[in-house]
């Protein structure tokens, strides 16, 4: 086999899995990325716990950053008034109204639905998007939970690049990104408000300057205030 041979078969390899393997692999790497996005969101361990560096504060929202290797992984955190868990994290997992809080996003379609918690999902980001972004492409799986407190949780990362492949093959035009162990938390307080942490850690693949990758918490403080727009605008009363 000759050396471009060799290098296109590597670059190129996938795995095919039964549904059922899917489902108990998923499953078991979600568990790992729920229990680190409920550290992420406890408040006794939040100001200087477990690395966390406040870059700002504002309109109510704290932006985050824990340097844990590379990439860095950011979190926002914030309050939101008169609106309940299930109403916030039903307008932030919708995936027909992405677009609208994340003006990157080119496309976003469920792939697979493993169970009724349990989903894979193809975030598509086109030219137009910022260099971050830019002709990425992400394979990740969405699990959602509700803990025994009435907390909800959203955990949200890329499948294992051979698992992507053999799932939905990569466009020719495209850079196949990595989400990391990302999502969100969304705790009920009094009078049917609650607290928010939404937590993002990205490897965007292919070469992009340091700088850019690091001012992803811009693109989170976008994220957060278009989410909080479309939350407190859309017409629900909280009770689901």
């Amino acid at each position: 086999m000759s050396t471009s041979s060799a290098t296109t078969t590597a670059t190129s390899r996938s795995w095919s899995v039964s549904e059922d393997s899917l489902r108990r692999y998923v499953s078991y790497a979600s568990e790992s990325c729920i229990q680190e996005l409920l550290s992420a969101s406890d408040s006794s361990r939040a100001e200087g716990g477990d690395g966390w560096k406040v870059l700002a504060f504002e309109n109510g929202v704290e932006i985050s950053k824990r340097c844990s290797g590379s990439p860095h992984v950011f979190r926002g955190r914030w309050l939101l008034r008169s609106v309940s868990p299930q109403q916030f994290i039903t307008v932030a997992t919708a995936i027909d109204a992405a677009k609208q809080w994340d003006p990157d996003l080119v496309e976003a379609k469920y792939i697979k639905d493993l169970n009724d918690n349990l989903s894979i999902i193809r975030l598509r980001f086109g030219d137009a998007s910022k260099p971050l972004f830019k002709n990425r492409e992400f394979i990740v799986y969405e699990r959602r939970e509700t803990m025994d407190d009435g907390t909800l949780v959203v955990a949200v990362a890329s499948l294992p690049k051979e698992l992507a492949a053999g799932l939905q093959p990569k466009k020719n035009n495209s850079i196949r990104g990595l989400l990391l162990q990302s999502g969100w938390v969304v705790e009920k307080l009094e009078d049917d408000s609650c607290m928010v942490t939404y937590v993002v850690q990205l490897d965007p693949a292919g070469w992009l300057p340091k700088c850019f990758v690091n001012r992803l918490n811009t693109k989170l403080v976008m994220i957060i205030e278009n989410l909080k727009k479309l939350v407190q605008t859309c017409p629900m009363n909280g009770a689901m």
